[in-house]
């Protein structure tokens, strides 16, 4: 897991107005916290830390650390508003965790293998990712930045699934706890379409100069 620490203060000028105000500043980020037992928190995040960190994909599955006028808590990113042109982000969602209970987060999957993958290397196969993460629940102890998928053995004309992946230990994938009929596919070797369609072209051609020929 990746240690994040943000600094951050508490917003007391509130509304549209003041969120506005705030970013022609080009200081800060207006937030918000929420979760627990506690109330939820307006805040303005620094923001060169905070556009550094969102350069990080594993900034969005770690464990942050906000600094709130000296005042630490523990969140996780739960939601971002970006605008609709412009690289900005408008306000950030923030939840609060306890060290005692699961949370869940969207992770990503980190695909290693392709060069050595049986299906590719030695059948001619080529890679089709399904879905780029998946959704676990862990304490936040035990949360990964992302999980990896090897597919090294691999052969062509198989299609992974969620059940196939290898899990942290404390990890658990939440569409599994929903039933047999959630275990999603995630990537599968197949093989290359192009490469079907062109031979069918050129058996295709091959065929009409043939009764052309006959024809004569």
């Amino acid at each position: 897991m990746s240690d994040y620490t943000l600094n951050a203060s508490v917003r007391h000028d509130l509304g549209k107005g003041a969120s506005r105000r705030l970013r022609r500043a080009n200081e800060q980020v207006p937030a918000i916290i929420y979760g627990g037992e506690q109330a939820p928190q307006p805040i303005a995040v620094d923001k060169t830390s905070f556009y550094k960190a969102l350069e990080e994909e594993a900034f969005f599955s770690s464990v942050i650390t906000l600094q709130v006028d000296g005042k630490a808590q523990q969140v996780v990113v739960r939601d971002l508003q970006r605008h609709p042109f412009k690289p900005l982000v408008t306000h950030a969602d923030f939840l609060r965790i306890d060290a005692t209970h699961e949370i869940t987060l969207r992770v990503p999957l980190h695909v290693v293998g392709e060069d050595k993958c049986k299906g590719i290397k030695d059948e001619g196969g080529e890679l089709h990712t399904l879905s780029n993460e998946v959704e676990i629940s862990c304490l936040p102890k035990d949360l990964p930045d992302y999980l990896e998928v090897d597919i090294t053995e691999v052969e062509l004309g198989t299609t992974l699934h969620l059940s196939d992946l290898s899990l942290p230990a404390g990890v658990t994938l939440v569409e599994l706890t929903h039933g047999e009929d959630h275990d999603n596919a995630v990537l599968s070797i197949t093989k290359p379409k192009v490469r079907a369609e062109e031979g069918e072209e050129a058996q295709g051609g091959e065929t009409a100069e043939g009764e052309e020929g006959s024809a004569e």
